[in-house]
């Protein structure tokens, strides 16, 4: 595919994942988060959410489901979101809770925390804004894959929401790029998993790891429960 070839089928693909979110515009919504979540499947780690409101003029190319992006672009596009959002939050939770409530459960709390987070900061940003009147808060999430009454705002679950809205997009890379980086400091704190690489994913790097120095604090026990 050409240069100008590409940018055209990347300028049509964020026209078909701005398609949601332009519902919601219409029918007066001011304020839409995008939600979703990286590190439900690793043995080790927490499970990060992110929750992203970007403005209703965002524009820019490129931001799709994060699993398809070059940790490069990942990087390039986590930087731009996060300046040009109105508001973003993360939320995390460890491996210790993972073990006591499930992963979904602890996925869902992850998603409330970044949720409230990003509202916080969406207050905070408009706050001053001078056209800004009425309530300053998010008024319909975008969730991906997963229905969140936990938030007490109205939303829509989306399968595959990360390739189909822009906004659920944004946040699959801002937690994606926030829980790497976390996985990266654990590999300088518990070195021989090869957590930089596998970010706790069960690699054969990883495996030999913990054959070879056992469990480390991070692990999720009842991911390992034959170990």
């Amino acid at each position: 595919m050409k240069k100008a070839e590409r940018e055209e089928f990347l300028k049509q693909k964020l026209e078909e994942m701005l398609s949601y979110e332009r519902a919601l515009y219409e029918k007066g919504v001011l304020y839409i988060g995008g939600v979703d979540e990286v590190g439900r499947g690793p043995l080790a780690g927490p499970v990060c959410a992110a929750c992203v409101v970007l403005p209703p003029d965002f524009d820019i190319v490129g931001v799709n489901d994060s699993k398809k992006l070059s940790e490069k672009k990942r990087n390039e596009l986590y930087a731009v979101i996060t300046e040009r959002a109105l508001g973003y939050g993360i939320g995390l939770v460890g491996n210790a809770r993972i073990d006591e409530v499930n992963i979904l459960n602890a996925t869902k709390a992850a998603m409330a925390d970044a949720v409230r987070a990003a509202n916080e900061m969406l207050a905070a940003k408009q706050w001053d804004a001078a056209s800004q009147s009425g309530d300053i808060s998010i008024g319909h999430l975008l969730v991906d894959a997963v229905k969140l009454p936990e938030a007490k705002i109205p939303g829509t679950a989306i399968i595959k929401g990360d390739e189909k809205s822009v906004s659920i997009a944004a946040a699959s890379i801002v937690a994606k790029v926030t829980r790497d980086r976390i996985m990266t400091e654990f590999d300088n704190i518990y070195p021989g998993y090869g957590f930089s690489k596998n970010k706790g994913y069960g690699t054969a790097e990883h495996y030999e790891g913990l054959r070879a120095l056992g469990l480390t604090p991070i692990h999720r026990r009842s991911f390992l429960k034959n170990l």
